[in-house]
């Protein structure tokens, strides 16, 4: 990881690398392909995990979040996720929205070509504004490649 002044860089590696991380929120719930993502990056608003299940492999648990709104961005795989009482088809390019007091859960299934991978994005707080009402640009700032 690079440290420098108000940004930083982690290389977590490829989505192929991702089954070799080893994390989790507390010592009972850490397992095999979990980052935790804003424990390596000094976060301020946003939480991120980077996950990877292998075929017919599952959570093993439901949750929910009283304040947090997630996001589920999935990149590779085929699964599933529970939502209160429905169940969603998950794939490459799906992304799941889940506001707070939503149950939820999520598996590879059994005949997923390979590894389900996807990030999980956390935010709670301030409601954001439709147009990020807080950005400038500078058009005469020259690229620096």
């Amino acid at each position: 990881m690079t440290d420098v002044t108000d940004f930083q860089v982690l290389q977590m590696g490829g989505l192929d690398a991702w089954r070799g991380h080893y994390g989790g929120f507390r010592p009972e719930s850490s397992r095999d392909g979990r980052r935790v993502v804003d424990h390596d990056l000094d976060m301020q608003f946003i939480g991120m995990t980077a996950n990877a299940l292998e075929p017919g492999e599952e959570a093993g648990y439901w949750h929910t979040h009283a304040r947090i709104e997630e996001v589920y961005v999935f990149l590779a795989g085929r699964g599933q996720m529970g939502l209160d009482d429905e169940v969603v088809d998950v794939g490459p390019g799906t992304v799941v929205r889940v506001g707070q007091d939503v149950w939820r859960t999520w598996r590879c299934t059994p005949d997923s070509p390979e590894q389900l991978r996807w990030l999980c994005i956390r935010a709670g707080g301030e409601e954001l504004p439709h147009l990020p009402d807080d950005g400038r640009r500078d058009p005469e700032r020259p690229s620096p490649w």
